[in-house]
Formats: structure tokens, C-alpha cells, sequence
């Protein structure tokens, strides 16, 4: 494979998508662009300023200020905000539901999606989130949407939230979930939707190898 393709990959959260992309991309060699990350950085930049998000000017100050930069390493990507590693903090509990408010903010979604094309213009890269084959990069050469029921989404966030020794029951994440596919799926900006073209995966019985290996074999 010469070609440098631009990979798109949506779903909800907790559906794969993200583990997914990062093996992939290790194995065809690739950028990994975890765009909800962006959106995480963003939401806790607006958490550290104490800004708050009906704040327009200030919301507009902050993305023409705001550095975000991504990082590739062996354990997964890092992430930087404003030149500080933020790679674990963003994905604590407060942040999680801050990043879902901001990311139905207009200006937020356009500075990140003109971010997140600028990365990605040459090729080569692997996007996950709720929009990208529908508008970061409709013309994307490859484009899948995963899913997965709510209570196998509930049960591997919980396995994660265990080995972060954090405690919170399956209840409260299932919960978490149902309303963040609400909001994702509702919002008037960049809806969370399969795009007419993607390939769906249900990825609710399938490993997370499996799941990279018949995305890679589509590919091939």
C-alpha cells in the first residue's frame, strides 16, 4: 500500500474506535489523530481559565490563543495543552461530560475540525470521532462507524475505570453513556451519524483484534 490513505473512523463512545485507531494506525504505519482529545484539551483549558462556556468572547480568545499539540509514543499518544502534558487529566470524570457541552460549541467544533484537516492533508493519518466522515473529511478514502450495545460499552468502561482504580459502578456508566449518545446524536452541530458510505461494525462480540485486522483486511 503506497498510497497515504485518510482513514475515518465514528462511533460512539466507548464502541472501540479509539484502541481500534491506535493499533491500526501502528500497523499500517500511520498518525493516530485522537480528536476527542481535542475536544478534552479544550474543555479543561476552559476549566483552568474558569471561563464559562455561554462566554463567547472569552470561548473566541481562548481558541485563537489555545496550543494543542499530539504527540506519538509507544504507550499512546500524549497530549499537550498550551506546552503541558494533559494526557491523563483530560480523561478524568469532570472533563469526560465538560468535553461533550463544549463540543456542540460552533467556534470550538470549527477551530478543531480546521486543526484537525490541516493534519491530515497529506495523508497517512487515522481519525476517530463522532464526525469525521461526515464533516471533517467527507472525502475521506476509507470511512467506518462502530457500534456496540450499551452494556458491553458500560462493562469495558468500567474494566478501565478498575485498572485506573477508580471507583464508580456499571450503573453510573451506563447511564453516562445513554446520555452522551443523547447529546451526540441530537446536537445541532456535527451529529453524531454514520455517513452513507461508511462501513458499519458491530463490534459488541468482537476483540479488539478483530476488530483491527477486518478493518486492515478492508483496507488491503
Amino acid at each position: 500500500m503506497n498510497k497515504k490513505f485518510v482513514i475515518a473512523i465514528d462511533g460512539p463512545a466507548a464502541s472501540g474506535k479509539s484502541t481500534t485507531a491506535k493499533q491500526l494506525a501502528g500497523k499500517l504505519k500511520y498518525i493516530y489523530i485522537d480528536t476527542g482529545a481535542m475536544y478534552r484539551a479544550s474543555a479543561l483549558c476552559t476549566l483552568l481559565q474558569n471561563m464559562s462556556l455561554n462566554d463567547e468572547a472569552a470561548l473566541n480568545n481562548m481558541l485563537n490563543e489555545i496550543s494543542i499539540k499530539i504527540e506519538y509514543a509507544k504507550d499512546g499518544n500524549r497530549i499537550y495543552l498550551n506546552g503541558k502534558d494533559v494526557s491523563e487529566r483530560i480523561r478524568e470524570a469532570d472533563i469526560t461530560k465538560l468535553s461533550s457541552q463544549i463540543a456542540v460549541i460552533r467556534i470550538v467544533r470549527e477551530k478543531m475540525v480546521e486543526l484537525q484537516r490541516k493534519i491530515g492533508e497529506d495523508g497517512g493519518v487515522i481519525m476517530d470521532g463522532r464526525d469525521i466522515g461526515t464533516v471533517v473529511f467527507p472525502n475521506a478514502d476509507f470511512k467506518f462507524f462502530m457500534i456496540a450495545d450499551v452494556k458491553t460499552r458500560a462493562l469495558r468502561r468500567w474494566k478501565e475505570a478498575k485498572e485506573k482504580s477508580e471507583i464508580i459502578s456499571i450503573g453510573e456508566i451506563e447511564k453516562e453513556l445513554i446520555w452522551r449518545d443523547e447529546n451526540d446524536s441530537n446536537r445541532e452541530i456535527s451529529p453524531l451519524k454514520q455517513a452513507d458510505d461508511a462501513i458499519p461494525i458491530d463490534t459488541s462480540k468482537m476483540s479488539i483484534d478483530e476488530q483491527v485486522q477486518f478493518i486492515y483486511n478492508k483496507i488491503k
